[in-house]
């Protein structure tokens, strides 16, 4: 089940890709993230989850 903090950790992503047309890790430690936990925070949330997710999106909203 998609707990509400994720869905908003998946905004503030797609919002970063319409912006900047990828995220990586790296991204993840500056703005908006960083004021959110960061890096440690996406893991927390989607755990192995998280490199496919942003793989996918990465692919999905650039296209």
């Amino acid at each position: 089940m998609i707990k509400k903090e994720q869905i908003d950790w998946l905004r503030r992503v797609r919002d970063h890709v319409a912006n900047s047309f990828h995220i990586d890790r790296d991204d993840l430690e500056m703005s908006p993230f960083d004021g959110q936990g960061g890096l440690g925070k996406m893991v927390q949330l989607f755990g192995a989850k998280m490199e496919p997710l942003l793989d996918e999106l990465n692919e999905v909203l650039v296209a």
